[in-house]
């Protein structure tokens, strides 16, 4: 039996048969896991969401991605963007946020399976965190095609 915390939830794993129990228990996910329930959706909801704080908690580029997302919206809003193009900045900041949030599970799985150094997990860390640095590119590659144009109009408007 191994012991094991999630969040405030502490769960045993018995290394045999791969069974937890525990408020946020993981079942075997070749059985069936119960009945579809509203509360059990709303728990996902509320892990999902204590995830969320989570990476903005350990992850400082996670703020840089806050600030950046935040600037946009903004923009966007000010130069009206047709939904066309709300469709292409919504998209591109959603890949980086989800890039963002699967390099910081990878370290927090890779830091738990390997407290000393592993030149392997830091390999795996540095292809995570090359992940959103291209999911950055390529978002603001999006950002400057998108608001670009408004921008620049905006400007000769002003001058």
């Amino acid at each position: 039996m191994v012991m094991a915390r999630h969040g405030n939830d502490t769960v045993s794993v018995d290394d045999s048969a791969g069974q937890t129990t525990g408020d946020h228990a993981r079942q075997d996910p070749t059985k069936p896991n119960g009945s579809f329930t509203i509360e059990g959706r709303l728990k996902s909801v509320r892990y999902a969401i204590h995830g969320i704080g989570l990476m903005l908690k350990s992850q400082h580029n996670a703020w840089l991605h806050a600030f950046a997302s935040f600037c946009v919206l903004v923009t966007g809003g000010l130069m009206r963007l047709s939904p066309g193009e709300w469709c292409w900045i919504v998209l591109a900041i959603m890949a980086v946020w989800t890039a963002e949030a699967l390099n910081t599970a990878l370290e927090f799985l890779a830091d738990a399976a390997s407290p000393e150094f592993h030149p392997l997990v830091k390999h795996a860390k540095d292809v995570a965190a090359g992940g959103v640095l291209i999911s950055a590119i390529g978002s603001i590659c999006i950002g400057i095609l998108v608001l670009g144009p408004h921008l620049l109009d905006w400007l000769n408007y002003l001058l």
